[in-house]
Order: structure tokens, then sequence, then C-alpha cells
């Protein structure tokens, strides 16, 4: 015993029920308790009270003169302070074979049910189940604010060869704080946050809290209807938000008053949230991630956010949240050497410390660490309705030299660059996530050009790899190539125009979603207005015809939060938007409304012209006009729906006026009339229109039989559909 209580007092035991709680001797039951400070424990049971004797260290002991071990209560006196409690080592474990075996097999789908702090009721006793994956330590107690931080007489018990640690402790329900104090391999101790939590403490403060939910969900509609129409056929225009800045000091529940109402009146279809799983350092934006399955406290707790959801699916709003599985900060109380190895991350550490950003990749080799991940993603779909992952940094997990040098990494088995654990892992994600949440969307920010990011699993292409399954990729490539072109003052773009027509070279290969967004308007990239040349009459002017451009262009659409109303200054996530640019009694006033009002009806007529997303991803439903007018800086084309009606877009990035601009268009149209003209009045512009029905004239041009001529307004894009 001496050798066990040594092992139960440094908490290196890993099994304490086999010592502690009440065991059926010769001679009657034998019952162990330890309860560190306590001055006497007494055992109460059916007409038995017994008070244990003293054994020093915290523990106390007795045979009791019974056959059969009793349901019994321990009434523990400390300082003069008695209170009755359950004895947590009478308990069987509260986890099932089933569960063992699922993690076991890194298939457990719905690892939060199975890890983490979950209340339940237990042979009839309410309480707290703490389970937690760490096969590399000695031994793992719970610390809380139930024993003042001392885990010493909490220790838990390893179930089999799972290295899943257990303990059931009755009495302990939501809100309380909890740690776990893990006994590495070397015997020192690590306190640390539960991976598998699902609220914390608002940082800086880092521990764990046990909670459930308790929202009754008022989005059954939504959620009803929202698989009822591929999303790369529907209208899905974003608006990407960083929740904690948007309006600075605002909870979950105030901004569920106040965004879906403002991105409802704008029209978009969708928002985007930056990372909301718990972050210690803001300034990260949230994508540097220490409680994966915690939304941040700092607005508010997870049935707060589940609020702010169901009021955005109830104004018709879907919500996308950016996901980061691809790295984790090295903090000593999250996921860096859990247990006292590598154990989240690689083993090497070449593959583990991420060259970029001193953060370090997950080993997605392991298929517990692929379970954690896999189980995130369908968690937040599950549990929180979100409708869309949007996964970050792709491109660093796929390849196994980002930004590395010669020398700094190993290739794979078959001597390539990719990351074959990364891809098999992308591969099981999304096919998880797909199965089980009809009408999810998962998004890929990948920044290279990546064979089959949107393509099947199931479908290998050239390259001898299945596709990565996402529904959509972020299209850095336009974004890149046409802010590059509407940098360039109006008289150098000429020599710049293949930088707006290059995208529709592979517009096809993936199913893509155009991004303006955060990354564009932070560290010294300037706002989106403030890229463009010229006075303010023509930043406005570039800013608004680059809008409508973009919002014609095949795609799906993604606008950060203040480009909505051309911001001039970069985004700082320490005071958000600058409203103040939207304030009546500001002279500029009208200027930023009329952009934001373009913002409006862009979404509007979008969402009511199939033209504009029915066949985003086939080619038969894009035709240029005039994709060569490099000498004009214009670009036109048609835009058709699945019956064929099309819509004519033409962007013209010139300060100039044209008039009676010949472009060719498809005979059956009988008259054209324009339904957006981003240089109309109410927006800011000079109001050069065109007022009135364009027909088609036997002029043959750009290889049609028919033409119309219009007026082309200085730094606009027109968009005309038939009459």
């Amino acid at each position: 015993m001496d050798g066990d209580r040594e092992r139960l007092l440094t908490g290196s035991h890993h099994d304490p029920h086999s010592l502690l709680g009440a065991h059926l001797m010769r001679g009657g039951v034998e019952l162990r308790v330890l309860r560190p400070f306590a001055q006497s424990v007494t055992v109460l049971a059916k007409g038995l009270r017994a008070e244990l004797h003293e054994d020093g260290d915290g523990f106390f002991s007795g045979l009791l003169p019974l056959r059969t071990v009793p349901e019994y209560q321990l009434l523990v006196v400390y300082d003069g302070t008695a209170i009755e409690v359950q004895d947590p080592y009478r308990f069987l474990p509260a986890l099932g074979d089933l569960d063992l075996h699922l993690i076991g097999e890194g298939r457990h789908e719905e690892l939060w049910k199975a890890l983490g702090a979950n209340p339940m009721t237990h042979q009839q006793v309410t309480g707290t189940r703490f389970t937690v994956w760490a096969p590399n330590a000695r031994g793992v107690r719970v610390a809380g604010d139930f024993n003042y931080w001392d885990g010493t007489g909490c220790p838990m018990r390893s179930l089999g060869s799972s290295g899943v640690w257990e303990l059931f402790l009755p009495g302990v329900g939501e809100g309380a704080l909890y740690k776990f104090d893990i006994t590495r391999p070397d015997g020192s101790h690590t306190l640390r946050a539960d991976p598998m939590a699902r609220r914390t403490e608002v940082p800086p403060d880092t521990a764990s809290i046990v909670t459930e939910s308790h929202h009754v969900w008022h989005d059954e509609e939504w959620m009803a209807h929202r698989a009822d129409r591929p999303v790369h056929e529907a209208p899905f225009s974003v608006y990407e938000v960083h929740l904690a800045s948007w309006r600075p000091g605002l909870t979950y529940r105030q901004l569920a008053v106040q965004l879906p109402a403002y991105v409802k009146d704008l029209g978009f279809t969708h928002v985007e949230l930056m990372p909301v799983a718990e972050h210690p350092f803001g300034g990260s934006w949230g994508y540097q991630v220490t409680g994966f399955y915690a939304p941040t406290a700092r607005m508010g707790t997870p049935d707060d956010f589940r609020h702010l959801v169901d009021a955005l699916h109830r104004a018709g709003i879907g919500v996308l949240v950016d996901w980061v599985p691809a790295h984790f900060p090295k903090d000593d109380w999250a996921l860096a050497e859990f247990d006292g190895r590598s154990l989240y991350e690689h083993d090497d550490p070449a593959r583990a410390a991420h060259p970029d950003w001193g953060t370090l990749e997950f080993d997605y080799g392991r298929k517990e660490v692929r379970n954690f991940l896999v189980a995130n993603a369908t968690y937040w779909c599950e549990e929180f309705h979100i409708d869309g992952l949007r996964v970050d940094a792709v491109a660093s997990m796929l390849y196994l030299d980002y930004s590395r040098e010669h020398g700094e990494w190993s290739p794979n088995e078959h001597g390539g660059r990719e990351n074959l654990d990364a891809v098999a892992f992308l591969q099981e994600m999304n096919a998880t996530v797909y199965r089980r949440c009809p009408g999810v969307v998962t998004i890929a920010e990948e920044s290279t050009a990546w064979d089959g990011v949107t393509r099947a699993t199931h479908h290998v292409g050239p390259g001898g790899f299945g596709g990565l399954g996402f529904g959509l990729k972020w299209n850095m490539g336009w974004m890149h190539d046409s802010l590059g072109y509407v940098t360039h003052e109006p008289v150098h773009r000429k020599f710049h125009h293949n930088e707006m027509t290059f995208s529709m070279v592979y517009a096809y290969s993936e199913n893509y979603v155009l991004p303006i967004s955060h990354d564009e308007v932070v560290h010294g990239k300037q706002a989106l207005v403030s890229k463009m040349p010229g006075d303010w009459w023509q930043q406005r002017a570039n800013h608004r015809a680059y809008l409508g451009f973009m919002w014609a262009h095949p795609g799906k659409q993604l606008l950060f939060m203040g480009q909505e109303f051309a911001q001039g200054a970069e985004w700082s996530e320490g005071h958000g938007p600058d409203w103040w640019l939207l304030d009546p009694s500001y002279a500029a006033e009208a200027d930023h409304r009329g952009v934001r009002d373009l913002v409006r009806d862009l979404n509007t007529v979008y969402a009511a012209t199939p033209a504009l997303w029915q066949q985003d991803t086939d080619p038969v439903g894009f035709a240029w006009v005039d994709g060569d007018a490099a000498e004009d800086n214009v670009f036109a084309f048609l835009r058709f729906d699945a019956t064929g009606a099309p819509l004519l877009a033409v962007s013209h990035f010139s300060p100039v006026v044209r008039h009676e601009y010949r472009l060719g268009v498809p005979e059956a149209v009988q008259a054209w009339t324009e339904v957006l003209n981003t240089d109309a009045a109410g927006y800011g512009g000079g109001d050069v229109l065109n007022p009135d029905p364009l027909k088609p004239e036997s002029v043959p041009s750009h290889g049609r039989p028919t033409s119309i001529q219009l007026t082309l307004p200085p730094l606009a894009t027109v968009w005309l559909r038939p009459v």
C-alpha cells in the first residue's frame, strides 16, 4: 500500500478506484478515502454511521462489518465545517465501451459527447463526468474551484489502453471551473485546460468551464430548407465580420439585434465570422486557437452564441465560420506537449513547428488527432447550426515544404512534397461533414494551384489524388490579379488588361469564391477604396466599378466589413469599422452612404438574376463579348441562367465618357434595359446613364450579327438585361 499511497499523493496512479472507495474483503467492506485537509470522515449508509480512521496525508480508512457494498455517502469535516458528499470512487466508469472503441479507432464523430466535461446523472446521482485523452501521462487529476484547485483528492482512472482518463465527480455541475493536473512521464506536473472544453473563462483567464446547452432553437424553417439547392447553383454573397470589432463592446445577444438587421438590409445571403473559437491573443483575430470546441467567452456564453446564429437564420442569413485546423499556439496551459510529450503536434520537431507563425502543426497522421479535428468540424455544424466552414491556411497543410528551405523538410513516401496525412485528413473531414450535415458547405482558403480542391474525394485527378472534397475555394488568383489591375492609373491599365481576363482561363477548374477579405485591408495593404488611384471622386468611382465587376464575374462574392461603405482607413481589431463616416453630420457622409447603397442594390439585383449565380460553375453560363478592349479599359461579357436568359455586364475603367460604344449581343433579345449603373448619382457618381431601352441593330460586332450602342460612364460598371 505504501507504493500506491505515494503514487496517489504524487498524482501518478493509473487506477485510483482500485484503492479508494469501498471494496468487499474478507471480514467486511474496506473503505478508503483520500480527502486532503479533512479533519474527519464518517461513512453514512442505511442503518450505518461509522467514522473512519485517519491514516495521515489525507487518507482515511475503515473496515465495515458488512457482507455487501452499500450505497453510502461521506460526512467530511473541514476546519469545523461538515459537508455531506458522495464518494467519486464508488461509481463505475461513466464512459462506455463503444465510446472507447470509436476513440481507439479514431472514428468517434461525436467526440465532444465522450470527452471533456459532461454534466449527467450517473447511477442515479447528478454530477459531471470528466474525461481526457492523455496517453503519455503517468497520472491525471481534476483540479477546480470545487476542490480549491488542489487535484490531490480527485485522481482519474486510466481506461485500458485507450489513453483516456475518466472520473465522475458527484455534485459538480454547470459553471464549475476546472483544469487537468497531468503528471508527465518525467514525474513533473502541468496544469492544462481541457482540449474539449465547450466553455472557457474570458481571456486572459484560461480555466475551462463545465457547461451544457439550454438554448431552444427557432430556426426550424431555415434548417429544413438550407439543403434544397446546391450552394454552387444558388446566390451566395458573403459579408465577412470580425465579431469582436464589428460594433466593439457588444455581446453575442446585442449583436443578435443589430447584425442580422444590418446584413439583411444590405442583401447579403451569408455572414462569414472570423474565428469564434477561443483564443488567448485578440490580436491574432482568432487564428491561433486554444479552445477548439468553445466559442470565445469575450462576448458571452455558448448559448449566447447559439442565440446569435438563431437570429441570423430567422433573418434568412446563413452563417459561415472560419475554422483553423492548420496549427495551434504553444501556450503551456493548452495543447502543446499536452501530456509531457508531442501529442497533438508531430513527433518530428521539423514537422511540428510552423515556420511562419511561431505555432505548432497538428499531426494529421495520428488517428486520435485527426478524430479531434474531424469531430470539431461537425461539432460547430451540429451544435451551433453553422452553415459552412471556411478552412484557413489550407496550402500550409498540403505541402511539406511550405515556407521551408531545401534541407528543412523531408519528402513523403513517394518522394513528393505533398503532405499525404493532411490530404487524407481534409478528405475525411469534408466527407464526414457533407454526410452528417446536409446543406453545409466547406470552403478552402487555398492559395496554390492544387488540383481538385473542390473535386469529390473519390474522383482521382491527374496527380493521382482524389479531390479534397471542398464545396468552394477562395479564388486568390482573381483577387491578386484584379486588385493589381485597379491599383494602376487608368492610363497604364491597358498594359495590364490580361490581369482582369486571365481568371476566365481557369474559372471553371474549381468552384470559386471571389474574396475581398480582411487580409487585403490590413498591414499596410490599405482599404479597398484607398488602393484606387486618382482623387477622392475617382477613388470611389473605381471602387464602385470594381464591385460591379466582381458581382458580375463568375464565382461567389465575399466583402469584408467597412468596405461596403468605402472606409478609407485600414481595418483595426481595436476599433473596427469607421461607422462615423455614415453619420449625417459628417460632410462626406453621402459619399460613403452612396457606396453602401450600391452594395445593397448589387445584392438585390444579383439575388433576382439567376444568370449571375445559377451556372457559376458551368462554362455555358459565361461568354465574352469583348475581352480584348485594352485600349479602352473595357471588359464586356454575358452571363446566362439555366434557361439561357442573359445579363450583359460592361466594366469601363477609364475616367472618360464613351458615347455610342458598340457591343455585339445575342440576336434573340429585342431590347436591353439598364438595371444597374455604378455611376448613378445616388451612389455618388456623375449620373451618366442609359435611361432608355437599347434596341439591337443588324450591325455585326464581336462575332455576332447584332449589336447595341450604349454610353459608357467614366470608371463605372453597367449591367443590362432583356426588357
